[in-house]
């Protein structure tokens, strides 16, 4: 008796490790969205889903390789060759991204742990000179950092998004402690990242303290409500709130004064302590930084999400206009979305007359806010789909795919629930 009872315990304790290491939200998860919000219809379920692991497979055989150090991998974003300095390999907003579609491709994926472990210890031995819990924004080849590598903040948003995400699919208990390490990098984005005065997002640790005129710039692209919501949930901080508040206040200024016909944002927006306008040319990046360019055209993804999943009217009536402008500049003809565009009348940027995925994803994600979209969401689909990788870089990739999770009614956010005893 006594030595089946060991046996039974010791393949209980096997069947208990099995377990923790499944994920608890396997893909393909079909997360309920907000009510009236839409799908593509010229499909079925199991076919938006088909189109997300078909295409995961190819961008993770393109872009997904190990490090230097036994067990690490890191987003590849130089395959094309494009990247300045010509022999850099890895940004910190690719790890994210890598990290982020890892957690949510766990199920699908078996080695989805693997990878996105590997991708947490890169992060983690690649820390900023300036505050070490963040991660380094560019890496070369060897796996070094550039030069007086500081953080950039949208990298370090989607580590700690997907930190939690980890938590929620993996839990806590095993090697890597995900809540804390989230919890660690939060208080790090919090201390280096934000801006202390009136809650905003700054643009990298290197910004520093939060009264010069730097300190209240911004990067339309970094609002990320979902991610502000889930920190609150994990931390019981409140400032993450007013961090979510704030994105849609200086969003609702910069629509109403600079694009009240287009609903676009600038990539950098300045003085989001009085009276938020648009950057200047070659502010911090060209002389597009003042328009919808390279930054803001992930900005109709990222707020959408925010309603798809929490529901904020904001996020509705910040995206109608958009959407609206969009189909009419457009034709509804996916193929007519061009990369870059002025605010006010919308007209196409100089050398913009192209199409690349980073614009065109993004706008299939905000179409999905209201059914008056159904035409102009299955004409993107079904572009989309058919789009094939070589055309595009590592960002027009890596978007369509965060892009494709979303449409395909899979985009994963932590239940509060899971954080409420804390560290486990």
């Amino acid at each position: 008796m006594r030595k089946w009872m060991v046996f039974g315990f010791f393949n209980l304790l096997v069947i208990n490790f099995t377990f923790a290491q499944s994920p608890a939200y396997p893909f393909p998860q079909h997360t309920t969205y907000t009510a009236g919000s839409i799908k593509p219809n010229v499909t079925t379920q199991a076919g938006l889903d088909k189109v997300v692991k078909q295409f995961y497979s190819k961008w993770k055989s393109r872009y997904l390789v190990p490090g230097c150090d036994a067990g690490q991998y890191y987003v590849f974003y130089n395959y094309e060759g494009f990247a300045d300095p010509a022999n850099a390999i890895c940004v910190s907003e690719g790890q994210g991204y890598g990290m982020l579609i890892t957690a949510m491709m766990a199920g699908y994926d078996p080695n989805a742990k693997i990878y996105f472990d590997g991708l947490y210890q890169y992060y983690k031995t690649h820390p900023s000179i300036i505050n070490p819990t963040l991660m380094a924004w560019q890496q070369v080849e060897g796996c070094e950092d550039v030069p007086g590598a500081d953080a950039a903040t949208d990298g370090d948003l989607d580590i700690a998004y997907a930190l939690l995400l980890a938590h929620a699919q993996w839990g806590s208990a095993g090697a890597i402690n995900y809540l804390s390490e989230a919890i660690n990098l939060i208080d790090a984005i919090y201390d280096s990242e934000i801006n202390h005065n009136n809650q905003t997002i700054k643009l990298g640790d290197w910004v520093s303290g939060s009264v010069s005129p730097m300190s209240y710039s911004t990067r339309s692209s970094d609002f990320m409500p979902d991610h502000f919501r889930s920190f609150f949930d994990a931390t019981g901080d409140a400032v993450w709130n007013q961090t979510v508040d704030r994105c849609y206040t200086i969003t609702d200024a910069i629509q109403t004064n600079y694009s009240s016909a287009t609903g676009l944002m600038p990539d950098f927006i300045r003085h989001t302590n009085t009276a938020p306008d648009p950057a200047a040319p070659n502010f911090l990046e060209s002389n597009f930084d003042g328009d919808y360019y390279y930054n803001a055209c992930r900005f109709p993804w990222r707020i959408a999400t925010d309603y798809l999943i929490y529901g904020d009217v904001r996020a509705l009536e910040t995206l109608t206009p958009l959407n609206t402008w969009i189909k009419t500049k457009t034709g509804s003809t996916p193929a007519n979305i061009k990369s870059g565009y002025d605010l006010d009348l919308g007209t196409v940027l100089a050398g913009s007359n192209y199409n690349d995925l980073a614009f065109q994803a993004p706008f299939a994600v905000s179409a999905m806010v209201s059914s008056t979209n159904q035409t102009w969401l299955n004409n993107l689909w079904n572009y989309m789909k058919t789009v094939n990788i070589n055309r595009d870089g590592y960002y027009g990739n890596s978007i369509k795919l965060l892009s494709l999770i979303v449409i395909s009614g899979n985009w994963l956010a932590p239940d509060p629930e899971l954080f409420k005893n804390g560290v486990t």
